[in-house]
């Protein structure tokens, strides 16, 4: 084995959703893999499925070939890989006939760059046959080669479960926004070199996966509305705003926050109420992926810049989030990520709904958490007195009860 691939599995990473997958492929004949670019998809299906035949639709021949004959790339095997999928969505079809007619026999795993739940037509064609995951980039403990999944987070749920108060050690959160969480930037120790990283990820983005999506009229305009939105992250979106400060059209604007949602370079987050129409019909949170790329965007390129910001909470926030929908992806079934706002402007950062259990979370970037930080919590709690539990995501290095419901914990601890 040469060097390069000596490094390449040294750096391997194993993810806390492989057995979900691994579980999911034994009993549904198609699994369905989404996610950002670079954000482990390839690395993980070659390296955890090796007894799958693997192809990437990247190469033009192969999806040349996809596009005038898909059942030809299985045709010699049962057991098939097919990444960036949504480049032909001829080959759904074809998989969901293949599905049909040859019974358990065909395995199929479909990995892409773009969201296919939101892209219509495919996800209808394979409804029924297929289950589907999102991956994201990696957790604090994924990167540091923790590979169990985050029992401490799952523990939370169960109400008699005791968590004691301690101290810990601090673990400050602004290096790791600062820096993001995709897997690539493991090994990138110099921030000259993370900087250009970050520079090649959006122009990647904006030449390749944008154009390959839609047509644009203007990518400048585009790339325009992408820096206007990053400073907003872990906010409800004004898209009037947006149009005042970019001098792009509303509808346009709306076009464009759609791509970035079916790209996954984006997130909303609805509203938490107990009428589900009332959730569909108030304005979404919006969340980047990694706080690195809304910080890179926003044009924060050093701690000392980034520790000024005022938008340093919102980019603590997109970070919990990040992890927030990690860990709830792991949960079966998966749970739903929320926000809660009062008329009066009472807001909790997240709702946690799996079934019919709750659990809010509220972050705050401070090293002494106090009961005052917690009065949006108790106002949840007396709203919701169902909700198992609060939590007080900090930056310091406490684990105490501020409530008898609300629990103060450092941001890192519940994902060890």
């Amino acid at each position: 084995m040469n060097d390069f691939h000596s490094r390449q599995e040294l750096l391997y990473r194993k993810r806390w959703i492989t057995p979900q997958i691994k579980a999911a492929i034994k009993s549904f004949p198609v699994v369905v893999i989404t996610g950002a670019r670079q954000v482990g998809k390839s690395t993980l299906l070659q390296k955890e499925f090796k007894d799958f035949k693997y192809v990437s639709l990247d190469d033009f021949s192969t999806l040349q070939q996809a596009r005038t004959d898909p059942a030809s790339l299985w045709i010699d095997s049962d057991r098939m890989i097919i990444d960036e999928a949504q480049k032909a969505p001829e080959l759904f079809a074809s998989i969901k006939s293949t599905v049909d007619t040859k019974g358990k026999g065909k395995r199929f795993i479909l990995s892409g760059s773009s969201n296919i739940l939101l892209m219509k037509r495919i996800s209808e064609t394979l409804a029924g046959r297929a289950v589907y995951f999102e991956m994201y980039p990696m957790t604090y403990s994924e990167m540091g080669n923790k590979t169990e999944s985050p029992q401490r987070f799952f523990d939370l749920w169960n109400p008699v479960s005791k968590i004691e108060e301690s101290r810990l050690s601090i673990l400050d959160p602004v290096p790791f926004m600062l820096k993001g969480f995709m897997p690539s930037l493991l090994t990138l120790t110099e921030r000259r070199d993370v900087l250009l990283w970050w520079e090649g990820y959006v122009k990647t983005y904006l030449e390749r996966d944008v154009r390959e999506l839609t047509q644009i009229e203007s990518l400048i305009d585009f790339k325009r509305v992408l820096d206007s939105i990053a400073v907003r992250t872990g906010n409800v979106l004004n898209q009037t705003e947006v149009s005042r400060d970019t001098g792009v059209s509303q509808p346009t604007i709306h076009r464009y926050l759609k791509l970035l949602e079916v790209s996954n370079i984006i997130i909303r987050t609805p509203s938490y109420y107990p009428s589900r129409t009332k959730r569909i019909t108030k304005s979404p949170k919006l969340f980047f992926i990694d706080p690195g790329l809304c910080i890179y965007l926003s044009g924060y390129y050093d701690e000392e810049s980034i520790r000024n910001a005022r938008e340093l909470g919102s980019f603590f926030e997109t970070m919990v989030h990040m992890h927030i929908k990690i860990a709830a992806e792991l949960m079966v079934p998966k749970a739903r990520v929320f926000y809660w706002r009062t008329t009066n402007g009472k807001e909790v950062d997240f709702v946690i709904e799996h079934g019919k259990k709750l659990l809010a979370v509220e972050t705050k970037l401070t090293r002494n958490p106090s009961f005052n930080d917690a009065k949006n919590l108790l106002t949840f709690i007396k709203e919701y007195p169902q909700a198992i539990r609060c939590l007080l995501l900090h930056s310091g290095n406490s684990i105490k009860w501020l409530h008898s419901k609300v629990l103060a914990l450092p941001w890192w601890w519940l994902w060890e």
